[in-house]
């Protein structure tokens, strides 16, 4: 392997490439109060999440539409593709004058944030696979989650002197280093495994990847356990704002909750070395499960107001152990797609992202004055994705990588 494919240059890239997605939430989020005035909302109003939920569902669409675009021409022209795609529905966002403009081009720029989010398991996939491939995406994402932690600060600081559209101006910069990173990087596909983009391989592709039950069934429980997160994510400023009245806070303390999620993830690596993916990732939602109960009886006897530290220790917990789950899981519902990885990965992030932004919205159209709805919605979630691994991991055989 070359200098430029070592494991730290993969890594660093990848993540790079996961926090250009990242970024359209992050950076929005500490702007909520200074975005809902210039776009006509009324002060408070939780119609602002949307922009957290259109911009996840493009990434979603976005998935489905360009994974088998990556199989058939590779992966640095689909990536530029995408950059390119990402810049526009940035620019034209930062330029929205009211909601629904807004909302139009967030979902562009899901779209093109959709391609990068995806190269993290394609990727991997083209040079890793196994518990190896879940040990590298584990490191992928603690190296990422310097995005979420750095961000919310940055942003935060240039709001003290700036607007929200600056901020967002960021994105078209770290775009365009995203497209020269990928060029220097280089190809992972070979021109002769690449298929041909015909209606009949695509629809052959999707029903192998719909048809393999450790696939499907592992991407499902990621589905579940990510839609408890984006419940944090597009509702945890207004709790701080609405409920604990912290909303100066808000930035810093979001920052915080990185560090022991980056933590946790290169903890995992060892974890994984001794007992193996699959066990790793039962443990890690059963004990997201516990801690959701305790956070459910809490809400409830304290009338949706729980203290404020100790509410944000368990919903933190939580967070952590439910995102484990997802390098590992994707990196389990990955291993029998074979040369599919790019197709598999746009299905799988398509399902996981777009369902998780749909269940999310069910509870945190819920929230105004109260915690007690993310609290429900982390336990209904978490206990499903509970039993979705060990549903599919009690039918568990050997199967073989498919090729067309």
């Amino acid at each position: 392997m070359s200098l430029k494919r070592s494991q730290i240059n993969v890594v660093f890239f990848l993540a790079f490439l996961n926090g250009l997605a990242a970024f359209g939430i992050d950076s929005s989020l500490p702007a909520f109060d200074e975005i809902r005035p210039d776009i006509g909302l009324l002060e408070g109003s939780n119609q602002i999440s949307l922009i957290v939920t259109i911009y996840i569902i493009g990434i979603s669409v976005g998935q489905i539409i360009f994974g088998p675009f990556t199989d058939r021409f590779g992966r640095v022209t689909s990536l530029k593709l995408g950059l390119v795609l990402y810049m526009i529905g940035a620019l034209g966002s930062l330029l929205s004058q009211n909601l629904l403009t807004i909302l139009i081009f967030r979902f562009f720029w899901g779209l093109g944030a959709s391609i990068p989010a995806s190269m993290r398991t394609t990727i991997a996939r083209d040079l890793y696979s196994g518990d190896e491939m879940a040990k590298v995406l584990s490191k992928i994402m603690a190296v990422f989650l310097l995005g979420p932690i750095i961000t919310p600060l940055i942003s935060e600081g240039l709001l003290s002197f700036t607007n929200w559209r600056v901020v967002w101006a960021l994105g078209i910069i770290l775009a365009g280093i995203g497209i020269l990173w990928s060029l220097w990087f280089g190809e992972t596909l070979p021109t002769n495994k690449r298929k041909s983009l015909s209606w009949e391989i695509t629809a052959k592709s999707f029903k192998k990847i719909f048809s393999t039950r450790i696939t499907i069934g592992y991407v499902l429980a990621v589905t579940f356990g990510q839609g408890a997160f984006v419940i944090w994510l597009s509702s945890s400023q207004p709790i701080f704002d609405l409920v604990y009245g912290k909303a100066s806070q808000f930035a810093l303390i979001f920052s915080i909750l990185g560090i022991p999620m980056a933590i946790a993830f290169f903890a995992s690596n060892s974890f994984i070395s001794m007992f193996g993916a699959k066990q790793v990732a039962i443990f890690s939602v059963g004990v997201s499960v516990l801690i959701n109960i305790t956070s459910l009886l809490l809400a409830i006897t304290s009338n949706g107001s729980p203290n404020f530290w100790i509410w944000l220790l368990l919903v933190g917990s939580s967070n952590i152990f439910l995102s484990l789950l997802t390098p590992i899981g994707l990196s389990l519902a990955l291993e029998p797609m074979g040369d599919l990885a790019g197709t598999a990965s746009g299905v799988a992030g398509a399902i996981s992202l777009g369902g998780a932004a749909l269940l999310a919205v069910i509870f945190s159209a819920q929230i105004k004055y109260s915690v007690t709805p993310l609290a429900l919605g982390y336990l209904l979630y978490s206990t499903i994705s509970l039993f979705l691994v060990f549903f599919t991991e009690s039918t568990r055989r050997k199967i073989p990588k498919f090729r067309l």
